[in-house]
């Protein structure tokens, strides 16, 4: 596995980079802004395909990384399912899985220091965001925070873990870089309390200042989500109720671009090609799927995904290519379903 941990001096904050392998796509938890150049370059002398990008919860020390590499890179963004933004292209829930070729990072709905941290752990490691630092945990007094779900958080999710597992949080301040489960638990003066209530008196007694970004980073952070008022694609933006008035027609394919568990968990417009977004740069060339489609069928095809993100970065794709006769879904399986519009079981999910 290619893993590199980077750091952000101003906001003191670690960013993640993992791979299976050289040539092969990568994820990247955590990024800031001021570095996506830094991982961009990175990530070329590593010969490696950025295909999601995702943030622990909505930060407040910094500004995410999360949109300008979306831009600039087209990989999917993901957060929790909690989080407050207006748009990410995925989002995931406790004990759901963020997956790139051979590795899974399993979701940990962690809250406390806000409502919407998530932790992901691989079987040898946990990257905890804010929700537990290293000899420290996540302040709980801002952002919809709560001692007593931090409490819960820490103890009943996040140190039931094997105790030789590798702890990467999201900030540290004193230089260090790793630790482990049983090192805080032993060492970590927060968990030295005997209870949820004596651990909000400690958190409630703490009297520190606000991040000096806050008031920049969280909107900001809450607005992440890819404009799609450029005329390329408002143009060929479909609205939900359009949408259902086309569900019958013989002129028009369904193409959903989510992954397998998004499909089993929320369903699928009925009659749908699945064509993964995943696997986007191969289906638009000369005999993949979406090229084969539009060379053979005559049909238009409307595109779609979960909140439209994916879906609209597979539009701008698709006119490179020279394939016009596409348009996508506005708001995605979300507003679909929202519209009242019917939705089939895949069979994985029954």
């Amino acid at each position: 596995m290619i893993f590199r941990q980077l750091f952000e001096s101003t906001s003191c904050t670690y960013t993640y980079l993992l791979a299976s392998r050289r040539g092969g796509e990568a994820l990247i938890i955590d990024p800031v802004l001021e570095r996506v150049d830094r991982y961009i370059q990175l990530l070329e002398e590593l010969d490696l395909r950025l295909v999601k990008a995702v943030d622990t919860h909505v930060h407040a020390d910094h500004i995410t990384g999360l949109g300008a590499l979306r831009d600039r890179t087209r990989c999917v963004t993901v957060m929790g399912r909690q989080s407050s933004v207006d748009v990410v292209s995925m989002r995931v829930d406790d004990g759901d899985t963020i997956d790139i070729e051979t590795l899974s990072l399993t979701v940990m709905h962690t809250p406390g220091h806000t409502d919407d941290s998530y932790c992901f752990a691989l079987p040898d490691r946990v990257f905890t965001g804010d929700t537990l630092l290293i000899r420290g945990t996540g302040r709980t007094d801002f952002q919809h925070g709560d001692a007593f779900a931090a409490y819960d958080s820490l103890f009943n999710k996040v140190l039931t873990l094997p105790d030789e597992t590798l702890v990467y949080p999201g900030h540290d301040y004193k230089g260090d870089t790793v630790s482990t489960i049983a090192e805080e638990r032993t060492y970590n003066p927060r968990l030295k309390v005997r209870s949820a209530i004596e651990y909000a008196e400690l958190m409630g007694n703490l009297n520190l200042p606000n991040p000096k970004m806050m008031d920049v980073a969280v909107p900001a952070n809450q607005a992440v989500g890819m404009a799609q008022n450029d005329p390329e694609i408002s143009q060929c933006t479909v609205a939900a109720g359009e949408a259902l008035e086309r569900i019958d027609a013989t002129d028009t394919l369904f193409v959903d671009l989510r992954e397998d568990g998004e499909r089993q968990r929320e369903g699928v417009i009925p009659g749908s090609v699945h064509a993964p977004y995943g696997e986007l740069e191969k289906s638009i060339r000369a005999g993949g799927l979406l090229h084969a489609m539009a060379q053979q069928t005559g049909k238009a095809m409307l595109l779609y995904c979960a909140y439209g993100e994916r879906s609209a970065l597979a539009l701008k794709a698709l006119h490179e290519a020279d394939i016009g006769n596409a348009c996508h879904l506005g708001g995605g399986m979300d507003a679909w379903i929202t519209a009242g519009g019917p939705v089939e079981r895949t069979a994985e999910s029954g």
